[in-house]
């Protein structure tokens, strides 16, 4: 692992983001122009192949106003995995990740953050009364999300609409307890995790966001095979 630190101040956050940007040298700038006030710490987690390391750099030493560190690893770590990079060495009592995309924005996680005062974790959901979806995805993705939704209902217990919107928050406290524990790194990390808070009594509830799909997700079909193998192993027991 390359580990690349960088600080704009000191070292006591209340709040920390993990971002996971495979390859986002292309979308990362827009996401951080869009950032215009964080208080908090900013982590980037690259592990591809492309430039996002070196713009986090250079957005790093322009924006003074933000603190940023980037993890750069030097192989593909699958999203899972790379959240769980980010969540480790995360410093703020409450924590979360959200996605590289711009699918939604700073003031719509601190809203997830905000019920952090009640509650043990708070999942952006794109499927309950009060979410807005400024552009709805498709309609063969939305029958695949709702279809996926089930069967993650009927294997794990997990009443949530949407387990896998790329928004949500945790107190740092219960993602200490689980992360040990966690096994997937793909995309299948969000389930396992909600499940493994569940099961240790954690209070995690969904919670409406403003989300704009933005045409280029990076979960493929294929990868929705992979999703469900890796989920089946994971209830399961199995590999371990």
């Amino acid at each position: 692992m390359i580990f690349r630190t960088i600080m704009n101040a000191p070292l006591d956050f209340k709040y920390s983001l993990v971002i996971p940007a495979y390859n986002e040298e292309h979308r990362i700038g827009q996401l951080f122009d869009n950032i215009k006030d964080f208080d908090g710490e900013l982590i980037v987690v690259c592990d591809g192949d492309d430039h996002t390391s070196d713009i986090i750099e250079r957005i790093s030493q322009s924006r003074p106003d933000l603190n940023i560190r980037c993890l750069k690893f030097p192989h593909r770590l699958g999203k899972g995995a790379g959240i769980i990079e980010g969540l480790k060495v995360a410093q703020g009592k409450y924590v979360g990740y959200f996605d590289a995309d711009g699918s939604t924005t700073i003031s719509e996680m601190l809203k997830l953050f905000s019920q952090l005062v009640t509650y043990d974790g708070v999942i952006g959901s794109r499927w309950i009364d009060g979410a807005v979806l400024k552009v709805k995805q498709d309609r063969l993705r939305q029958l695949e999300s709702r279809g996926f939704n089930l069967i993650i209902r009927l294997m794990f217990g997990l009443n949530y609409n949407d387990t896998q919107c790329g928004a949500k928050v945790f107190r740092k406290s219960a993602i200490d307890s689980v992360l040990p524990n966690m096994t997937s790194s793909g995309f299948e990390f969000d389930v396992e995790l909600l499940w493994k808070l569940k099961r240790a009594k954690y209070n995690v509830i969904e919670f409406p966001i403003r989300w704009q799909n933005t045409g280029d997700s990076r979960v493929q079909r294929r990868d929705m095979i992979k999703m469900l193998t890796g989920l089946w192993r994971i209830r399961f027991d199995l590999g371990r």
